[in-house]
């Protein structure tokens, strides 16, 4: 389908089109990136490249010239230049930071003699070798000989530059070379190798006869260096109007700086005389303080006489000059430069001086309208495509960029047409295929590539294939898709590809209009293919499918169709138009559900609607207005003309006009210091700050930034300000480039800040070492490319989730400690993550192993002043560094010596670690005194004991003495021992016993006494809105599914539907042809059951608005399951979700009782969820484990419970600006237990604030602090701090309420963070808040660091809790459930009645007489399919974060909803789960409810099928717009392609022939695409 798209503002990314077209146009969202573009690479870096038109491409690198084909995939021949086999360069070159001409050992590569008569192919090459020689070769194979050669012709200095080019001239037509070189460099070192004669040693350009003896010998003149010129830099060469013209610039190649401006000399095209006839200056400085004085790359754009230069300002040695401004392309009229050339020569020696004294050069300005300033140009190439000028350059992070002059010239903003993902520099100059114009030679570094000059593809309408104005592209009426002329089938019938020449107004369109009182007329307008078959066209309502009008006419003339004025047609509110003739077919959708809303005619009648002029108002087209107005009122209304505004930016605002800053004497001076990051990568940043001064006195702060010249600004408002010297920006994404930024206030002069770069995301190339050790601590380094952009480093396992891991990073590298997962499996892998806004880089993989074993040391002395100490240890695969490793000897009365790294030698059986001491002076004592010898190695800390040798005879005296001393001492302690645990058991089963006593009496007391105050009033119940209700609901498990649904739909040209969407939508539409589509799939064994759920799910959403439809499709399938052989045993059908059909009854009831969940369930609902959450909240809760002293569900219940108490906070909050209300109650009174983290403390300060005030406090948790006032003094407070407990395993304790010694009544202040805000701490292993590890929860109770808080606990002492709980929201509870089963208004939901009549009949048809098997079909169809998820899964209703421990207890509540619905008798006893036992005593008294409630559906009298109907079709109305059905036509055409074979066609019935053959056409259109 081709339908022209208007520009929207962003939005959420388009669904794919169905396979196999989904790959192609998912490749159209970005610039290509070097995956299928062919790719050759050479040894060395490559130093010249040129194209010949017959022979291929000749590329150039180190010492070697290769021939290549023009596809680059086959090298045809190679020459050895310098040694045979070998194509290392001689001299080792140093990489210039941006490729430069002449920077190589190729000077020249220049094709010539091609298409001369008879005469074959020449190539004359130009090499440092041989001081400077020349070659002339054939260009059909590089391996013969060559035909004359010549030295001192081309620069023998691989830093020297040479230009040359090859003419015909004379009367002999004999072919000439003209040449410039820098012949002298200031290289002492080379001037032996390298010094041309005394007489050569001035000259700047030369003539030499190609087809003489020799080159060098056959000179025709000279043109040499004026006394004191310098040296010149030559960048290019080039014919003209009867010259020849060599760019270049003045350069000291000492200093590496330009030392005049870029000129360009032009001589005689001659073939007798070399004959100067003047030079000019070339002037590109516009917009740089110190102007462009390097010329970079050169471009004759001959067709358009002129010329293309990139010039650049000098960047200094390591770019930190680099600007947004540091380059620009400039162009330059060749007749001006001609015209201006004078005789009067500054660099040259000439024979005729007309200088005139004081003369200065006159500097030629370029083609103001066509300049373009950019941060990073390194070359360029111009042509003429279509009468458009095209500029392709190139860039110095590896883009290659499209520019496409307009009429007068005027350049546009580049198009970024490739990228190399490596970022290599570009090469200086650009090479077209020299016969094909599609594609373009791209060099950089040792690659050469071959690109496409366009990406067409990515335009999916013939409108905007046309407006994008690229030359290179149009519009193939054949393949229906924007190609190059090559790709397009018969492209030399014009009538078959349409080029920008034609226009978007020739583009093929579909016109809905008002032609007269009684009919609307359809027609198609534009061009067209050639045609030979005949015109079809039909109208259809889309929503019932019924044809409103069709027609057919001859080839010759496009059929019209006329739809009549009816009444019956006012309620068709979407048609579907199609025009066809043999395989070419298009289509549009129209929708007139929002006539009345347009309120302007052009907007009326270009969405196919009316305008009834008199009432000035739009009206469906099928209606009319008043008769007597009917001449007046159906006129077509003139097309505004629109206004030009100024565009709108990446950042959200159009560029202001630059006003003088309107500030007088007496105000505020706005100061800005500086800008932080100053790189951020593409995806933009969400935190950059600005410093400076008075920034709260400024109302309007906006940030402007400016790329490259020819592109629109970026005009950013600020996203706070946080104090008066520091602001927050949320910078947009952009492409890669530097960009220059500067901050306007309140609309004043626009302040600079300087240079902000915009690059590539990072990417990683090495993790080394890749292997460490559990306990972490190893430094570990990442060797890549930009890294200074990320935001963390995450280490992700898969056990711990992510681990946010401390960083160094700089430009290429990022070092970091690996952190310890002691607690995990020995060999484990995690993998490295880098963060950058919110997008996760995956960087590789670290191993675990166990730890390093050391199995002994020993210390031996060198000499008396030094020890060395080894270490033994077993072989391992770590990489041990000297920055890992710390070793200190414990000698004497514990003293200890560091030990110096010295190596590690890896024997076969063990490894050494050697060490030394030095400078000491008793090596000796220290020796026989040393003890043991500690290793570190990150946080793994060892000792190690010295290896003794004892002797035999000192075994056999020590080893009896010592055998009687250990038997006595043995004997000794275990009497000691026993007497010891008697005593303390006795202590412990007296304290238990006191312990149980006291939790029993206490939990008797709360059943009896406590209260719970039920939040009467919580405000607004916040319902999410029905689309995520319904993607919740129908994706449970597949949150990925989500966002490609929440395209904003109103928004959405409802007519832009791909051609095949529309077949497939169509087809599935056939209720035969779904319902056996559905059945073969389900016969694919490897359809699995999520592809069924997800199938059903998709079907649903593309049947969303045709629910009659669906309903009817849901009833087929379940007869068909009922007759399954499966479901001989009828109980068990719809208990499980193992077809298409149960998902899809889910996913109908979710739809169809949305409204009743809505008005009658959610608001119980809510309520049932707020007082959980206020009981659990009561008591203490670990913010570890989330577990809670209230709970429902036994598995949750936190019975390692320490004492605590409540402490009432006077808590008062800081003014904000995002909270400025003067009614808002700042001073709170709160109430905390002494046990709550910080964090706790917070949520419950937040929530006592909405509470008080009706409203948030308008910051996120994480952008608050809280400070303890005493007194005149402020303290933070914090979960963890240097204050922090850390006990004896390395765990640290959260900090609470208690830890810092808050008492009631103290004052605590909220008060907003400066910047930085953190996440939530997601908290590992080596954190503890209330249950402490088992080290530490039996220490004595009498223990000085926890006295008193860790008691006995037996968790049977808490199971009262539960019951406390259960009490707390019993209330609520029967509300929820019998507003679930009651019938307001003695009426069923609509959906509940008609699918439980629907279950009767099928029993009855089914001769079914057990009540039980009606009764259980029904429960496993509504409670079980639908309730039970609702129940346990708030969050698919409300804008509400389930909690771990919430989801407990909503299953408890669900297990007992659920028995209420059962049948079988429970039988429970003592040994029962408290889970079933906790209702027991409910579940007879709801089981009747229950009972009551199916009755009472029962009785009611019958839906009619008119009122079913009816009512499916308003639910239809109210979801239409709600989703992007193309998404689910898509996913379900994949899911047919996917499962669907010939052998499955072969198993529709012979009714579906026809269906089956306009599905295979589809397919097969599809893969001819």
């Amino acid at each position: 389908m081709e339908v022209s798209r208007r520009k929207a503002p962003p939005r959420p990314p388009r669904p794919a089109a169905p396979l196999p077209l989904l790959a192609y146009l998912l490749a159209l969202a970005a610039p290509s990136r070097g995956a299928d573009e062919p790719v050759w690479r050479s040894e060395q870096a490559i130093g010249a490249i040129a194209a010949s038109r017959k022979d291929g491409v000749f590329v150039a690198s180190g010492s070697c010239l290769d021939q290549l084909d023009y596809s680059l995939e086959h090298r045809l021949s190679r020459l050895y230049r310098d040694q045979a086999g070998n194509c290392t360069e001689p001299v080792s070159l140093a990489p210039p930071a941006r490729p430069r001409p002449g920077s190589s050992f190729s000077k020249l590569l220049l094709p010539y003699s091609e298409g001369a008569g008879d005469l074959p192919g020449l190539l004359l090459t130009g090499w440092t070798f041989d001081r400077g020689a020349c070659e002339v070769r054939l260009l059909g194979n590089l391996s013969h000989g060559s035909l004359r050669n010549g030295t001192e012709v081309v620069s023998c200095h691989p830093q020297g530059s040479t230009a040359g080019v090859v003419y015909r001239a004379g009367d002999q037509n004999r072919w000439y070379l003209a040449v410039a070189a820098t012949y002298v460099l200031p290289e002492p070192e080379t001037a032996s190798r390298c010094n041309p004669a005394a007489s050569d040693r001035d000259t700047a350009i030369a003539l030499k006869d190609t087809e003489g003896r020799s080159l060098a010998t056959e000179e025709l003149g000279r043109l040499k260096l004026r006394g004191g010129a310098g040296s010149l830099h030559f960048v290019d060469a080039f014919l003209w109007n009867g010259s020849v013209y060599f760019p270049y610039y003045p350069y000291n190649y000492t200093s590496g700086a330009a030392t005049g401006w870029p000129s360009m000399v032009r001589i005689a095209q001659s073939a007798k005389v070399l004959q100067f006839q003047g030079q000019a200056a070339l002037d590109c400085g516009h917009g740089h303080p110190d102007g462009r004085r390097l010329l970079l790359s050169s471009s004759l754009v001959e067709a358009l006489g002129v010329w293309a230069g990139v010039f650049s300002a000098a960047t200094g040695e390591g770019q930190e000059r680099r600007s947004p401004a540091t380059t620009a392309l400039c162009l330059f009229r060749m007749s001006e430069i001609q015209e201006r050339a004078k005789s009067c020569s500054w660099d040259f020696q000439t024979a005729e001086q007309n200088c005139k004294e004081g003369e200065k050069p006159e500097r030629v300005q370029p083609i103001a309208s066509s300049t373009l300033i950019h941060s990073d140009l390194t070359s360029v190439y111009g042509t003429v495509v279509m009468n458009r000028t095209v500029l392709f350059l190139g860039t110095g992070d590896g883009q290659l960029l499209k520019v496409v002059l307009g009429e007068n010239l005027t350049s546009n903003c580049p198009e970024v047409i490739y990228e190399i993902k490596e970022e290599t520099p570009i090469f200086y100059k650009l090479v077209p295929h020299p016969k094909k114009n599609i594609y373009i030679y791209l060099t950089a570094g040792k690659e050469v590539r071959r690109i496409r000059v366009a990406n067409c593809s990515k335009h999916p309408s013939c409108t905007e294939c046309l407006t994008a104005a690229d030359p290179h592209c149009g519009w193939c009426h054949s393949l229906q898709r924007c190609t190059f002329k090559e790709d397009c089938v018969h492209p030399e019938n014009h009538e078959n590809w349409l080029d920008i020449s034609s226009g978007a107004k020739n583009c093929p369109q579909i016109n809905l209009f008002r032609s007269s009182k009684d009919k609307t007329t359809v027609t198609v307008v534009g061009s067209f293919p050639p045609r030979r078959a005949e015109w079809e066209c039909a109208v259809k309502s889309a929503d019932t499918g019924r044809q409103l009008c069709g027609d057919k006419s001859p080839a010759s003339k496009p059929c019209t169709c006329s739809i009549p004025t009816r009444v019956t047609y006012k309620d068709v509110l979407v048609v579907n138009v199609t025009f066809s003739f043999g395989s070419w077919r298009l289509s549009k959708r129209f929708n007139f559900t929002n006539c009345s809303s347009l309120r302007e005619c052009p907007g009326c009648i270009g969405t196919g609607c009316a305008w009834c002029k008199s009432e000035r108002k739009c009206i469906h087209p099928f209606t009319a207005c008043d008769p007597s107005d009917y001449k007046r009122s159906q006129e077509h209304c003139p097309v505004a003309v629109e206004k030009r505004t100024p565009p709108e930016t990446a950042g959200g605002g159009r560029v202001p006009e630059n006003r003088s800053n309107r500030t007088h004497p007496g105000l505020q001076v706005f100061y800005i210091k500086s800008i932080e990051p100053r790189k951020i990568s593409t995806l933009g940043k969400s935190n950059v700050i600005v410093t400076g001064a008075n920034f709260t006195q400024a109302s309007k702060i906006t940030m402007i930034l400016k790329g490259t010249s020819t592109c629109e600004k970026d005009v950013i408002q600020v996203s706070h300000v946080l104090n008066d010297t520091h602001m927050k920006f949320s910078l947009p994404s952009s492409r890669k480039e530097m960009k220059d930024v500067c901050i306007q206030f309140d609309g004043g002069n626009c302040t600079s800040v300087g240079p902000l770069s915009y690059i590539a995301l990072p990417h990683c190339s090495l993790i080394y070492p890749a292997t460490t050790w559990i306990s972490g601590g190893q430094n570990i380094t990442i060797v890549g490319r930009n890294f200074d952009v990320i935001d963390n480093l995450i280490i992700s396992h898969e056990l711990k989730g992510n681990i946010n891991v401390s960083e160094y990073c700089v430009t290429n590298s990022c070092r970091f400690l690996a952190p310890s997962l002691k607690s995990s499996k020995a060999r484990t892998n995690v993998t490295v993550k880098l963060r950058v806004q919110d997008t996760f880089l995956d960087c590789g993989s670290l191993q675990y192993l166990e730890d390093p074993r050391f199995t002994g040391c020993r210390v031996e002395p060198e000499g008396d002043t030094e020890l060395e100490v080894k270490i033994q240890k077993e072989n391992d695969e770590f990489n041990i560094s000297k920055t890992d490793i710390e070793i200190t000897l414990f000698h004497g009365e514990n003293e200890q010596l560091n030990c110096s790294f010295e190596n590690i030698t890896r024997n076969q059986d063990l490894t050494i670690i050697l060490c030394k001491i030095k400078g000491i002076s008793n090596a000796n004592s220290i020796d026989t005194s040393s003890k043991k010898v500690r290793v570190k190695l990150g946080n793994l800390e060892l000792y190690v004991e010295q290896e003794t040798v004892p002797t035999t005879w000192y075994f056999l005296i020590v080893l009896p003495v010592l055998l009687v001393i250990v038997i006595f001492a043995a004997v000794g302690v275990t009497r000691h021992k026993s007497k010891e645990l008697s005593r303390k058991q006795s202590q412990q089963l007296e304290l238990l016993e006191s312990e149980l006593r006291k939790e029993i009496r206490d939990g008797f007391a709360e059943l009896q006494m406590d209260k719970l105050d039920v939040v009467d009033s919580f405000g607004t119940v916040p319902f999410l809105d029905y689309k995520h209700f319904a993607l919740r609901t129908f994706f449970p498990e597949s949150g990925g599914f989500t966002h490609i649904f929440t395209e904003d739909m109103h928004n959405r040209d409802a007519t832009d539907k791909n051609e095949s969407l529309t077949a497939l939508d169509a087809l599935i539409c056939n209720k035969s042809f779904l319902v056996t589509v559905i059945h073969t799939l389900e016969k694919q064994k490897n359809f699995s059951v999520k592809d069924r759920c997800l199938f059903a799910s998709f079907l649903t959403i593309a049947l969303q608005t045709k629910l009659v439809y669906l309903t009817s499709i849901l009833e087929v399938l379940t007869r068909d399951l009922m007759e399954q052989s499966s479901n001989m045993q009828p109980k068990l059908m719809l208990r499980r979700t193992e077809s298409v059909v149960e998902k899809l009854l889910t996913n109908w009831m979710s739809v169809c009782l949305s409204g009743f969940l809505r008005e009658t369930v959610g608001e119980p609902f809510y309520l049932l969820v707020t007082t959980l959450n206020q009981k659990i909240n009561k008591g203490p809760v670990d913010v570890i484990t989330c577990k809670a002293l209230y709970t429902l569900n036994e598995d949750w219940l936190l019975w390692q419970v320490p004492e605590f108490s409540t402490v009432a906070l006077n808590v008062v909050f800081e003014k904000i600006p995002e909270n400025e209300s003067a009614d808002v109650c700042r001073n709170i009174s709160v109430n905390v237990l002494d046990c709550d983290t910080i964090g706790q403390a917070k949520e419950k300060i937040f929530q006592a604030f909405l509470s008080k005030n009706g409203s948030p406090y308008g910051l996120q948790l994480n952008e608050i602090g809280l400070e303890l006032q005493v007194g005149t003094r402020q303290k933070e407070l914090l979960d963890i701090d240097s204050s922090s407990v850390i006990l004896e395993d390395g765990i640290t304790k959260l900090n609470t309420i208690g830890h810092y010694e808050i008492s009631n009544g103290s004052t605590i202040k909220v008060f907003k963070k400066i910047a930085n805000f953190p996440s939530d701490v997601e908290y590992s292993e080596d954190h503890c808040h209330l249950i402490l590890p088992d080290s530490e929860a039996f220490q004595d109770v009498q223990g000085k660091r926890h006295r008193g808080k860790h008691k006995f606990k037996v968790k049977e002492m808490y199971l009262t809790k539960l019951l406390s709980t259960k009490v707390a929201i019993h209330s609520v509870l029967e509300k929820l459930f019998r507003s679930i089963w009651s019938l307001p208004n003695s009426r069923a939901p609509f959906a509940i009645k008609y699918f439980f009549d629907f279950l009767d009949a099928q029993a009855e048809n089914k001769k079914i007489t057990d009540p039980d098997v009606v009764h259980i079909w029904k429960t496993n169809s509504l409670p079980l399919r639908f309730w039970v998820n609702i129940l346990k899964n708030p969050q698919f209703v409300f804008d509400i974060k389930k909690t771990p421990h919430i989801d407990g207890c909503l299953s408890v509540i669900a297990q007992a909803f659920m028995d209420a619905f059962s049948l079988t008798e429970q039988q429970l006893g003592k040994e029962a789960p408290t889970n079933k036992l906790l209702y027991a005593k409910d579940i007879p008294t709801y089981k009747e409810e229950v009972k009551s409630y199916y009755k009472a559906i029962r009785d009611l009298p019958p839906l009619s099928s008119l009122e079913m109907e009816e009512f499916l079709t308003q639910e239809s109305k109210k979801h239409e717009n709600e989703f992007n059905e193309e998404v689910a036509l898509t996913e379900i055409y994949k899911y047919i392609v996917k499962y669907f074979d010939e052998s499955c066609w072969d198993r529709l019935s012979m009714s579906m022939v026809r269906i089956a053959h306009q599905f295979h056409l589809l397919l097969e259109d599809q893969v001819k695409r």
